[in-house]
């Protein structure tokens, strides 16, 4: 085999140098520049799956988020319906109030001016009859000529009043 590697022009003693120096220059690179290289590489995929995994997380707890706010905001919609509905019957509730005080209160003027009318009837009627007696009075004594007693006149006045009526 050394005549192979002669002709070959290869010397055994070389090669094997050259084998031994590859192979310490295989291992020193292997600790030097290899492993250093291997362990960045490993440090950014695992940075990038976790920037991944972050990213995909806030992008669910943004569509969380998202499905909370809207509903949060269904919620507001419905309350405000519901105050505004509210509001809405308070005022025909209050309307109705307002009307029903102003149709007692008219009720109330109406009776209390009925009944200052009667009042002023009545007061009237005896003004009336009063002046009606008097001028029955006048009557009877230019009649009869004289005038007669108070007892009597009264009597009188009553029933000409009673006739009258």
């Amino acid at each position: 085999m050394s005549k192979l590697f002669e002709a070959l022009g290869l010397d055994l003693r070389i090669l094997f140098a050259q084998i031994l120096n590859f192979a310490i220059l295989l291992v020193a690179l292997y600790y030097v520049a290899y492993k250093p290289i291997f362990k960045f590489l490993k440090e950014r995929r695992e940075g990038i799956e976790k920037g991944v995994k972050n990213a995909e997380e806030a992008e669910s707890k943004l569509k969380i988020a998202l499905k909370k706010e809207e509903e949060i905001i269904n919620e507001a919609k419905k309350e405000a319906l519901k105050i505004v509905e509210k509001a809405r019957e308070e005022g025909v509730e209050k309307k109705e109030s307002i009307i029903e005080k102003a149709k007692e209160e008219v009720g109330q003027i109406i009776q209390s001016e009925k009944a200052k009318i009667k009042a002023e009837k009545a007061e009237t009627l005896k003004e009336i009859k009063k002046e009606v007696s008097g001028i029955v009075i006048l009557a009877l004594e230019k009649v009869l000529d004289e005038k007669i007693d108070n007892k009597s006149d009264k009597e009188l006045i009553e029933k000409v009043t009673k006739s009258l009526a």
